[in-house]
Formats: structure tokens, C-alpha cells, sequence
């Protein structure tokens, strides 16, 4: 996904040949053992398998249906009466058909979670389609079993306009290189498992895919299965999940196990110009984590062209990259198939422009953050080597640890190299004022422009002009807006945050934390060691109101604080899907929940978590909850064009920090404080250190650090809290009945009523009581387990207190995620 903000101002860019980087490449000192290529580069896209695919056409053979049911996984398609059309073989494989006639297609998700989510596009837990055209590209058995049910014969090629649509579709809209992904199956020697279909359904929408990939999906993975619509307007994914048989064997998981490869090393040589054209050379060092690995599949920014792909002994590869407009993908084609565990290196060259925007006044904008070099999104950790170029007088910050930095000629070149493995790596540059602040355990840097980009220079002529872009803007001149003033804030943010969570999670293995100022206004991001800041953070109060930018839910007091727990939190430990990612960004606003606590007030700390509870309980535009769309394990897939586009946003961070907090609050003891939270925390961060952690994973850690009290079920599980909440989309509400009685000194009490409703069953909670004295301070009395629809009755001795108190109170920390307090 492309990381841009609304005021990102559009820059020029100048063209540069790429031949020149190449030659700058030839003359700089060769490495030992270094091989150069032999022969010429081989042109994109020019192996002849690859290219009988791309266009492949029907090749005359027909099978007639009638009543002919295909199973795949959850999905049938019941083929009433028509016509199947295969596609021509390629490597003696037939790839695909098309269906003209009449059928319909039904699938069951074996998920809870996926029918609920069905149950609100649908109106039912099922898809139920009728469809008049089908076309299907596969690499399973299905041409067999259709052979073999229907026989086949000789018939004209009516359906090539259908098939010339779904090629279409892919590579315009969907930009996704099936052709490539085909490949790699059609190359082995075995059967694979690859099946699409591309249905015109009549009853939801006429663009609709069910897709079945062993390998992981390509938005979804590691997951197998999908149903989908790609209409502009009604998009989504409807259901994803594993292959079905997996749950009912227990197999099933979030784990990245279908990956065919994992990245053990890059070295990178990047050189970005003036203009943002990047020029870069990646040594990438892969093992084959499957036996028959021949086509590579790299995650490379689509504007990024690869000119060559060379091996370990300088052989010239073949290698799959269209158009940037097109589906994209690159992929390397490898002389023969590595065996299991087999080591290769892939050098790749590459240059082009709008992977780095030059904002002007010395910003520069990086909006590849992930695939800015030749990588793999699937939770793989590498080590990294990396050298940059970039102009003279600009200031490199990357990951990792910085070996050197000086001027060369026109640029200033800088080395950095990770000190354990990375999830990913990145950087940040430009005309920076630099502060830092060393401690005993890690250094905490601010970096900052001297200079406004573009877009800041346009509003402050607007409004020194007498044109406002913002109505209280008008005649207020909004002065120089100077980042560099404000830089001492963030640098004390993160050596506060730092020095706190290293005492809740640990020690971070990154031992330098380095707070960036970027461009965009509207989000911030956090790479190992480098923290992309929102600009707007840098700007006082006064200006961020006179552009529209008030908050009253402090975003701009806890970006930095959140962005710095991602240090834990996505980085030291990883999440092993999208399925898990509310762990990464959750956590990240529970620290920041901490950062408040420790640095404000207990009402701030409270008003916090109230702001996180409206967020998920609000209902948006489109008139939904956030709360009660989907469980937090569907993340971003959350988002589809019923529901409206941050129902995602809204659930993972407030709720995925909520569950953390809930955890914590279950966990605190009157004498031991947090302890025993700290204790469950590091013990993750150490047990999963730099590597994905599930959400299974994270339960079982929880298990293993539970107190008896939090044994509701007496099994020494916590299923009662992480199906309702996690797995779930359950929220109670909770009211409180109680009067204090007697006299101080001798019969006092407290007599109380709690009542939990709007919840199953079988909902289990364990409610807080609080008690507020006569002096205003505010002491936690237990905790009182309730569960279904019920009211526990409870008479409370107060005999021991000097004062009578002023009230009791429940879940007064937000101690419980709640409609109401």
C-alpha cells in the first residue's frame, strides 16, 4: 500500500539512464569472491514458458455439462447445463476453461468469525451464488475430473471474449500476476494445487473470485482460501481462511508455513538523486524452504524497473516484470528447481522514480517503505548491509547500526549494517538538524528540516496572501512553522518511552531509537531503530489548530509513544499474519496507555481509554460499530466498501490495546503492583524475540503467567476471555446498585449489586470494585466474577476505614471493555 498524506505536493522527476548507475557500479572496488556477469542482461518477460501462458488462448477442446459438481474446499459449483472451453496446454498442462451456460456455486466458512462476517453483506452465513459464465485457471485436477466425468470433443471459441475479460481484470484491476504464480507450478514435475474462479454471479455482483492457493494468497496469506468481489464499487474479501479439513484436524494456524523461501542476508547499494530517482543493486541471499522452488516471487515497488538478475556465478536469469500499471510482480526464474534447504543469491539491479518524492526545501519523502529492494513480505527477519547515496549536505538515518558517513564527490555516502535480524528495513533522509541524547542502555535521537517541503510553503504564502486554505486560518499568519524548535519534545518522548518500556517488555535489541521528521501530516510509522514522526508533530498547538488539526483525543500527545513501542511491537517480536497484527499495532497503544499514565495524571489515563472505547463503539457514515463488524483476528480485511474503509483502524489499535490492558489489569496485585505483568511481558518479548509470534502464542503465554483468579473455567485456559473478546465480537454492559450503611468504627459496610447484561451465556468476566474515600483516593476492594445475564449480590465489612467512604465504583481504570462504565 502506498503511504502518502493529502498534503503530499506533486514533485518533478528527472530522467536518468540507468546505464549510468550500472557503469558507476562496474568502477567502484570489487569485493572478494565478487562475480561479474557474463553476458548481456536478459529482457523482462522473455522466457517462452512464461510467455506461452501470457497468451494462452482456447484451444478448441470442449466438455459438455450437465449437472457436474466440482468440489473445492468449502466452495461447490454445481455446472446445470453449458459448456466448458479449455485453455491450450502449456508445458503439455492444460491451465484453464471457460464456462458458458447456467450453474450456481454455494460455500459454508468453517469459521465462526467468517460467517459472522458473511452474515453482514449476506443476511445469511453462506454464499449462495447463480452464475450464466465461469473462468477458471488452475493447476490442480480439475481438467482431469471434468474429463472424466464429461468426456470432451471438438467445439468453436465463443468464450475467448470471457477469457479475455478475467486476463484483463487481473492485470488492470486486480494487478496480480496469476501468469506468474501458474508458472511456478506448471514448471515442476508435480501436480499443483492453484484453483480460480472468475464468476459472473447474478445475485451478489458480477465480479466475483473464489480462489484456492496452497501457497498462501497473495493479500491473505498464509491463508488458502477466499471469496471475493473486485467491483469499484462493492469490494472486498468476504471469507478467508485455511483449507477446511485443517480445523477439523487441529492443524490450522497463523503461522507463515507456506512459504516456498525465506531471505537470510541482503546487501544493498542504493543511490537516490536530487530529483527522489533511486538507482539500486540488491545481493539477496535466499534458502529454498520447499524442494522444487524455480520461480522466486520478490515484492518490488511497481515504479522500481529491474534492468538485470544475475546469480551467485554471474549467470544472467530470466526474470517476470510488467508494466507498472499492469500486474507488476517481480519474479526471478531460476536455471533448475533448489532442493529443500539448497542456499542461492540473487544480485538484482534496479532504478526509477516515485519510490522517494522530493517534497522540496531538502525533504524527501520514502514512499516505498517495504519493497523499496527486491524483499518478501512474509515475516521473514534478515540481517541487512546497506550503503547510500544521496546528495551532499543531506543527512542519512536508516536502520541499524551506522558504520560511517561522509561526503564523497557531489554525495554523501553512509553505511549501516543490523545487529540482529530485521523484519524490515528502511530510512529516512534529508537537510536535518540533528539532537541526541545518550543513555546508559540506548541513545535516543531527533531529527528534524531546517527547511518547510512544499505544501507548508504553499499554505504559509496562502495565508500571508489573504487566501485561506482553512476558514480559522484566515487572516492569521501562521508564521514560519520551524520543525526544528519543537525538537526536543519528541527526543524526550522517546527517552521517557525508551527507559518505560524497557521495564515493562525488556530491553530492546535496538539500542538507538531515532525520531524522524516526515512529511506527511496524518500518520506515523515505526521501522528497527527509525521512527517516521508526522510534520505536524513538530508544529505547536497553535498552528496545528489553524489548520484544522485539533484533537481531542490526543493523537499528537501519543504518536511518538506508540511508534516507539513498536520497537516490541512488530519489530523485536513480529506478528505471523494479518491475523495477528492487531498483537503489533494494539500493544504499541497500551505502551502508549503506560507513557500517559507515567507522564500525566490518573484522569488523563482514564480519559484515554474512554477515547478508545468510543472509538470502537461510534457508529460511522455507513452506520456501523467497529466493535461489531468482525473479530479482531480478520484485521485490515475488516475494511470492505458495505461496512465502510477504517472499520479496521477503529477495532485493531483501541480494541487490540484494550484486550493487553484488560490482561494487565486481571494481573495486578495490591502488593506486587504490576510484577507479574512485567514478569508475562518480557517473557514473550525473550521467548519470541525477532521472530512472528501468533495470537495462540500470545494466549498460551498468557496462560502460563495466569493467576488462580483468572482461572474462570478451573482448565488453566484462557478461552473464556479470548473467545468473546478476540475471537469474538461480544460486549457487555455492566450497572452498579449500592448503598453504604452502619457506622464508622463498628458496623460499616457496603452493600452492593452488580448486574452484567446484553451477553451469551456462557460470557464469563471478572468485574473490578473500587471504593473512593473520604479523602478522594481511590482503592481497588477485588474483583467479582459474573457470569451470563446475571446480578451478584454482595454485603462488604467496612469496618477497618476511619472515614466513611464517598462511593464504590466498577471498572473505574476501564479495567473492562464495556458499552458503559
Amino acid at each position: 500500500m502506498r503511504l502518502r498524506s493529502a498534503f503530499l505536493a506533486v514533485s518533478l522527476s528527472i530522467t536518468c539512464n540507468l546505464v549510468t548507475f550500472a557503469q558507476e557500479l562496474e568502477k567502484r572496488p570489487a569485493e572478494q569472491n565478487e562475480v561479474k556477469p557474463t553476458g548481456p542482461a536478459k529482457a523482462p518477460n522473455s522466457d517462452p514458458m512464461y510467455q506461452q501462458l501470457r497468451n494462452v488462448g482456447l484451444s478448441g477442446e470442449t466438455a459438455s455439462a450437465n449437472n457436474l459438481v466440482l468440489k473445492r474446499d468449502a466452495g461447490e459449483f454445481t455446472f446445470k447445463t453449458g459448456v466448458f472451453q479449455f485453455l491450450a496446454p502449456v508445458n503439455g498442462k492444460v491451465t484453464g476453461a471457460v464456462f458458458l451456460g447456467t450453474g450456481s456455486f454455494s460455500m459454508v466458512p468453517p469459521l465462526w468469525s467468517e460467517k459472522h462476517s458473511l452474515s453482514a453483506l449476506t443476511k445469511e452465513q453462506a454464499i449462495h451464488e447463480e452464475f450464466a459464465t465461469v473462468v477458471l485457471r488452475f493447476t490442480d485436477g480439475t481438467y482431469e475430473e471434468i474429463k472424466k466425468v464429461a468426456g470432451t470433443s471438438t467445439g468453436n471459441a465463443s468464450g475467448s471474449g470471457e477469457l479475455d475479460s478475467a486476463k484483463h481484470a487481473l492485470r488492470k484491476k486486480l494487478h496480480y500476476n496469476l501468469d506468474a504464480r501458474i508458472l511456478q507450478d506448471i514448471m515442476g514435475k508435480q501436480q499443483g494445487g492453484l484453483f480460480y474462479a472468475f464468476i459472473k454471479g447474478s445475485k451478489y455482483n458480477s465480479k466475483e473470485i473464489y480462489s484456492i492457493d496452497p501457497n498462501g494468497l497473495p493479500e491473505w496469506a498464509p491463508e488458502e482460501v477466499a471469496f471475493e468481489t473486485w467491483d469499484d464499487e462493492h469490494f472486498g474479501v468476504w471469507a478467508a481462511f485455511h483449507f477446511s479439513d485443517e480445523y477439523k484436524n487441529g492443524l490450522a494456524s497463523g503461522t507463515q508455513r507456506n512459504a516456498s523461501f525465506a531471505i537470510e542476508k541482503q546487501k544493498l547499494d542504493t543511490q537516490i538523486e536530487k530529483s527522489g530517482r533511486m538507482n539500486g543493486s540488491a545481493k539477496t541471499t535466499l534458502v529454498a524452504l520447499q524442494s522444487g522452488l524455480q520461480v522466486v516471487p520478490l515484492d518490488l515497488f511497481e515504479t522500481l524497473r529491474v534492468s538485470s538478475v544475475t546469480n551467485g556465478a554471474g549467470e544472467q536469469l530470466s526474470f517476470i516484470q510488467e508494466g507498472k500499471d499492469d500486474d507488476y510482480q517481480f519474479s526471478v526464474i531460476l536455471p533448475k528447481p533448489l532442493g529443500l534447504g539448497e542456499q542461492y543469491v540473487l544480485q538484482t539491479t534496479y532504478s526509477g522514480k516515485d519510490a522517494v518524492t522530493n517534497e522540496g526545501g531538502g525533504n524527501y519523502f520514502p514512499v516505498a517503505r517495504t519493497n523499496w529492494f527486491p524483499n518478501t513480505n512474509e515475516g521473514n527477519y534478515s540481517t541487512y548491509e546497506m550503503t547510500f547515496r544521496i546528495p551532499k549536505k543531506m543527512t542519512m538515518v536508516a536502520t541499524g547500526t551506522r558504520l560511517r558517513a561522509t561526503d564523497e564527490g557531489s554525495e554523501n555516502v553512509s553505511e549501516w549494517k543490523s545487529e540482529v535480524p530485521q523484519a524490515v528495513a528502511g530510512f529516512n533522509f534529508g537537510n536535518f538538524k540533528h539532537l541526541e541524547f545518550v543513555g546508559k542502555d540506548f541513545t535516543a535521537e531527533a531529527y528534524a528540516n531546517e527547511n518547510p517541503p512544499d505544501w507548508v510553503r504553499g499554505l504559509q504564502g496562502a495565508v500571508d496572501g489573504g487566501l485561506s486554505l482553512n476558514p480559522r486560518s484566515s487572516g492569521v499568519a501562521l508564521g514560519t512553522m520551524d520543525t526544528t524548535t519543537l525538537m526536543k519534545k519528541p527526543l524526550a518522548e522517546a527517552q521517557v518511552a525508551m527507559a518505560l518500556y524497557s521495564t515493562y517488555f525488556g530491553a530492546s535489541p535496538y539500542k538507538r531509537v531515532a525520531m524522524t521528521q516526515q512529511t506527511a501530516c496524518t500518520f506515523g510509522q515505526s521501522w528497527p531503530a527509525l521512527v517516521y514522526l508526522p510534520i505536524c508533530v513538530f508544529f505547536d498547538g497553535t498552528v496545528r489548530h489553524q489548520l484544522g488539526l485539533d484533537d481531542t483525543r490526543g493523537y499528537w500527545e501519543v504518536v511518538g509513544p506508540h511508534e516507539v513501542a513498536h520497537q516490541w511491537w512488530g519489530h523485536a517480536v513480529g506478528w505471523s499474519s494479518y491475523r495477528d497484527q492487531w498483537m503489533s499495532e494494539g500493544f504499541a497503544e497500551m505502551s502508549a496507555s503506560l507513557f500517559i499514565q507515567a507522564t500525566r495524571n490518573n484522569q488523563q489515563f482514564i480519559k484515554f481509554w474512554n477515547d478508545e472505547r468510543d472509538l470502537i463503539t461510534e457508529k460511522n457514515i455507513k452506520g456501523f460499530r467497529a466493535i461489531d463488524v468482525g473479530p479482531l483476528t480478520m484485521g485490515y480485511r475488516l475494511d470492505n466498501s458495505k461496512v465502510g474503509g477504517a472499520v479496521a483502524r477503529r477495532l485493531i489499535y483501541p480494541k487490540g490495546g484494550y484486550i493487553l490492558h484488560m490482561v494487565r489489569m486481571m494481573m495486578w496485585d495490591k502488593n506486587k503492583g504490576d510484577d507479574l505483568f512485567r514478569d508475562m511481558m518480557r517473557d514473550f518479548v525473550i521467548t519470541y524475540m525477532n521472530k512472528p509470534a501468533s495470537t495462540e502464542d500470545f494466549k498460551a503465554m498468557v496462560e502460563k503467567h495466569m493467576t488462580p483468579q483468572m482461572d474462570l473455567d478451573r482448565n488453566h485456559k484462557m478461552d473464556w476471555f479470548f473467545n468473546p473478546y478476540v475471537y469474538g465480537t461480544e460486549l457487555p454492559g455492566y450497572s452498579l446498585d449500592q448503598s453504604i450503611n452502619g457506622n464508622v468504627g463498628s458496623d460499616l459496610n457496603l452493600k452492593i449489586k452488580i448486574t452484567q447484561k446484553n451477553v451469551s451465556d456462557g460470557f464469563k468476566m471478572l468485574v473490578p470494585l473500587y471504593l473512593e474515600l473520604a479523602n478522594g483516593q481511590v482503592v481497588k476492594l477485588g474483583i467479582v466474577p459474573i457470569q451470563g445475564n446475571n446480578s451478584i449480590e454482595q454485603a462488604i465489612p467496612l469496618a477497618v476505614l476511619k472515614d466513611r467512604p464517598k462511593r464504590a465504583m466498577i471498572n473505574y481504570y476501564n479495567d473492562v471493555l464495556s458499552y458503559d462504565k
